[in-house]
């Protein structure tokens, strides 16, 4: 069964969006680039939420630039092709290898899991993973830590009254002093 994976960047105080509604701490240097690029090759679909969708939008025509390295045109490629649905209850329409949901958050990670295919469920957007956790629906959390306190804004962890117990899976301290943690949820 394909396994449900909330991945994304996290200040060392929890948040992945600050106060100000920015995110540009989040930049990756070139070696955690190249992480988030064989993260996202190993992926069978991602759901997002609607701002993730709107943030993600730049990527499905990133290969028309010109002055892009073949690093970012890899990664534009492999996003590009990979198959998103999103959650949206102001969306009409999306683009590119992308659908709206059309049932509840549950019944489409059921569907999607009892399909076959290859590669795991990623899940992102604070809001689309709060709701994921507070079903019980999420395998692993996988977090990039970044060496900056923003003291507030969209946190991480959803703020539920369920305690989860995690199994440390995998650690990888970067050149760049950023901290990769994957943790999978025990039964």
């Amino acid at each position: 069964m394909r396994s449900v994976t909330y991945s994304m960047s996290v200040s060392l105080d929890g948040y992945i969006v600050g106060p100000d509604g920015g995110f540009d701490w989040t930049a990756p240097d070139e070696e955690v680039f190249r992480f988030w690029t064989d993260d996202v090759r190993r992926l069978g679909v991602h759901l997002l939420g609607r701002r993730l969708y709107e943030t993600m939008l730049y990527w499905e025509t990133a290969d028309r630039d010109p002055s892009l390295d073949a690093p970012t045109l890899e990664f534009a490629a492999l996003w590009k092709a990979l198959p998103k649905v999103v959650f949206s209850t102001t969306l009409r329409e999306v683009e590119g290898n992308t659908r709206l949901a059309s049932g509840g958050l549950a019944e489409e990670i059921g569907r999607l899991r009892a399909e076959p295919g290859e590669g795991d469920i990623a899940i992102g957007g604070a809001a689309l993973a709060a709701e994921a956790a507070a079903l019980g629906l999420i395998d692993e959390y996988q977090v990039m830590v970044h060496p900056v306190l923003v003291g507030g804004g969209t946190p991480f962890f959803p703020r539920h009254e369920r305690r989860v117990d995690l199994e440390l899976v995998e650690t990888r301290t970067f050149s760049s002093r950023f901290v990769h943690l994957r943790y999978r949820v025990r039964p």
